[in-house]
């Protein structure tokens, strides 16, 4: 923990080595987090180097008082969200494009796995990233991140009770996919 805060500390005067050891710490968390909030690995890497970027530029504005990783996190959660809104708008434009692209060509763009349990692990992923983002997020906060409830509720800025119920909604939703999916198999 001394290290940690050594590190913290040394990064806020602007030493790049103690912010590279903080991210050497946090990178796993950042990325599982963020792969669970928008189901693809590629995008995933790439939020995690905007995350590491972006509390580079924020770290004069970094509150000693708080914790780094509920920080650190914060700003990953804003960049899902950000993610989200481009992929929304990008999804409208797309809409627009001429509809001459065959569905042959867009189904060779995707790699075919063989391994079953990363099939089982992109199915979750992609019905986690379906989810509505009021019920994604408290779901992965908790569930997959370990926060309790009132700390998920403070990052979220929510009651403690709306984490509890949005998580049961996101369970069952979560649920009715994974069981219509297996039923498809």
């Amino acid at each position: 923990m001394r290290t940690m805060q050594r590190s913290s500390r040394a990064a806020l005067a602007g030493v790049e080595s103690a912010f590279t050891e903080i991210m050497r710490r946090h990178k796993g968390a950042a990325y599982r987090f963020i792969r669970r909030y928008v189901g693809d690995r590629d995008e995933a890497h790439d939020l995690v180097q905007e995350t590491f970027v972006s509390a580079w530029t924020a770290l004069p504005r970094f509150d000693r008082r708080r914790p780094l990783s509920a920080w650190l996190r914060r700003i990953a959660l804003n960049k899902c969200r950000d993610w989200s809104r481009r992929r929304r708008v990008r999804s409208f434009f797309y809409a627009a494009v001429s509809l001459e692209v065959s569905p042959k060509a867009l189904s060779a763009a995707v790699e075919p796995t063989d391994v079953a349990q990363e099939n089982l692990v992109a199915a979750l992923d992609a019905s986690l990233a379906s989810l509505p983002t009021t019920l994604k997020e408290p779901l992965i906060l908790t569930l997959f991140e370990g926060l309790s409830h009132k700390e998920a509720a403070e990052l979220l800025r929510v009651s403690p009770k709306a984490i509890e119920t949005r998580i049961y909604r996101a369970r069952q939703i979560l649920a009715q996919k994974l069981s219509r999916q297996r039923a498809n198999e």
